[in-house]
């Protein structure tokens, strides 16, 4: 297990399938997390490999990639996965903060949920 702060943002490809969010190619799109390249190996980790990120929100199981993100940050774009661990308290400002929530991170074996899992629809 590995401490780290979990970001959200905007993906091109995100943007691109966001109108059809039950597809594969949102799937894609959204359903994993990009992890520092000395993170990724601390956690013995592969490319596609599964991992649990961990906060006081929530969890959520996603692929892992290798990223170019600092060491100790995990990127989760935008999406029903990212909203699983992220709070929905928005401070008033209507947004919730999509940046600097402290979890962890680890190995998995549990399998990545398709979107209708996640969200408990047929």
């Amino acid at each position: 297990m590995v401490e780290i702060e979990v970001i959200s943002g905007r993906t091109i490809n995100q943007g691109k399938t966001v109108e059809e969010k039950l597809s594969e190619e949102y799937f894609n799109a959204v359903s994993y997390c990009e992890i520092n390249e000395k993170d990724f190996k601390k956690l013995g980790l592969n490319e596609g490999d599964r991992v649990k990120v961990k906060t006081d929100f929530g969890e959520v199981v996603v692929f892992a990639k290798v990223g170019e993100v600092p060491e100790g940050i995990v990127f989760i774009p935008m999406g029903p996965y990212a909203n699983r661990v992220i709070s929905d308290d928005t401070d008033g400002t209507g947004m919730p903060r999509f940046k600097g929530v402290r979890g962890s991170i680890e190995k998995t074996e549990e399998k990545v949920k398709s979107i209708k899992e996640l969200l408990g629809v047929e």
